[in-house]
């Protein structure tokens, strides 16, 4: 099949430069940068078009780039995604290209994706003739941060003419060599909450006097858990987490004020509706119980992450026809308790979002965001692969639909 040769010769080119794919990471690694303040990342990243077969438009929707590659022919439109940002941790890794940067490391894998990413988008300007149609590569700045990157890039134009989007994360404590999908409803959506409890202070000889705002921010701790338990339908996902109680003081001293902050998981937009409406309701009990005041702020930001099901059925049976040496297995996944922005490019356009296993061949694997975290970095030339097979089936003329016809046949 004409698709098969297109992807072997993409596929020699990247075997050609998986060092240079995994010099580019190490870099990375070695000078990660915040959400919001990726500034010498994003020059990077532009700087690796420079004087390449491409429009490049930097500084989308903040430091975020768009680079459309065109392959001169008609056809659709394909968006592909890679995240850049790090994290606000200090790196206990014991590889040798460790953070230079004290309190920041790329603690998530976007070191990973920008490598893959920029490999892949340099061999497909090199054989875009041979496609059809555009692919525009999304290198998004502020993935862990809200409002997110995607978002600020959604209303910079960046899925203008786009028709579909896909993305990869690869996945430390996920089988290294193996890809994991999910149709449907695959990563939470998530909400954060800010309360400050107002009482009335006072010296704790004299409790009568005073109007204890710990006393009644610990109500609210205990009665918040009650939500998941008792107000969820037990099929559904949800979690509330209270990340911080700050009611720091004198041991003799009534607080009057504490402030707490939390974190809210769901799986459907129906129970972030309802968690949302029991947090206010138990700090309404709250207030009137101790005779306090409380100030809320309370954000809903990455949504619930939707695969389209048709779309990955079809992706999935492509790539399980494809040849990639390094790929040990296609399987499907539970869904992920974390929340990720590509969830706005999902509302947008029909996309999918899948998995590359990376837990390291020796040691631990630690999770995603913990200080040692690390990855195999041979993960890196599946995704390059796995994401280079869809953008050949998707743009070379007639395969895609001939098996959607095969499929209903």
């Amino acid at each position: 099949m004409m698709n098969e040769s297109i992807k072997n010769s993409l596929f020699e080119k990247m075997n050609e430069k998986q060092d240079r794919m995994i010099d580019i990471r190490r870099y990375l690694h070695e000078n990660p940068e915040l959400s919001f303040q990726e500034e010498k990342t994003a020059a990077y990243i532009a700087d690796f078009y420079k004087d390449k077969d491409c429009d490049v438009r930097t500084n989308v929707g903040g430091r975020g780039i768009v680079v459309t590659i065109d392959s001169g022919n008609p056809g659709k439109t394909i968006a592909i995604r890679a995240d850049f940002d790090a994290l606000p941790i200090q790196e206990e890794s014991d590889v040798p290209f460790q953070s230079k940067n004290p309190g920041v490391m790329h603690a998530c894998g976007h070191d990973g994706h920008t490598a893959y990413m920029l490999i892949l988008a340099e061999s497909l300007i090199e054989i875009k003739e041979q496609l059809n149609g555009k692919i525009v590569v999304l290198h998004q700045h502020a993935e862990e941060m809200p409002p997110g990157g995607a978002i600020q890039m959604i209303e910079d134009h960046a899925l203008d003419g786009v028709d579909n989007v896909f993305g990869i994360h690869v996945m430390s404590q996920m089988e290294s060599g193996k890809l994991f999908y999910r149709p449907e409803n695959i990563q939470t959506g998530r909400a954060n909450f800010h309360v400050k409890i107002q009482g009335v202070g006072g010296h704790g000889s004299s409790p009568h006097k005073a109007n204890d705002a710990i006393v009644a921010a610990s109500y609210f701790v205990v009665a918040v858990q009650s939500i998941v338990s008792r107000r969820l339908n037990p099929f559904e996902v949800g979690s509330i987490t209270i990340g911080n109680f700050d009611g720091r003081g004198s041991f003799n001293v009534i607080k009057d004020a504490v402030q707490l902050d939390g974190d809210v998981r769901s799986m459907s937009e129906e129970v972030r509706t309802i968690v949302e409406k029991e947090i206010r309701a138990k700090l309404d009990g709250i207030a009137a119980m101790f005779d306090v005041t409380y100030e809320l702020q309370y954000e809903n930001d990455y949504p619930v992450l939707y695969n389209d099901p048709d779309l990955t059925e079809e992706t999935i049976s492509h790539l399980k026809q494809t040849t990639i040496p390094e790929l040990k297995g296609i399987e499907m996944c539970d869904a992920q308790p974390p929340s990720e922005d590509f969830a706005y490019y999902a509302k947008e356009r029909p996309s999918m979002f899948f998995y590359v296993g990376a837990a390291p061949e020796e040691g631990e694997a630690y999770p995603h965001h913990h200080p040692k975290f690390k990855i195999s970095e041979s993960s890196l030339i599946v995704a390059a692969k796995a994401m280079g097979s869809i953008v050949v089936d998707y743009l070379v003329k007639g395969e895609w639909k001939q098996v959607i016809k095969e499929r209903i046949n």
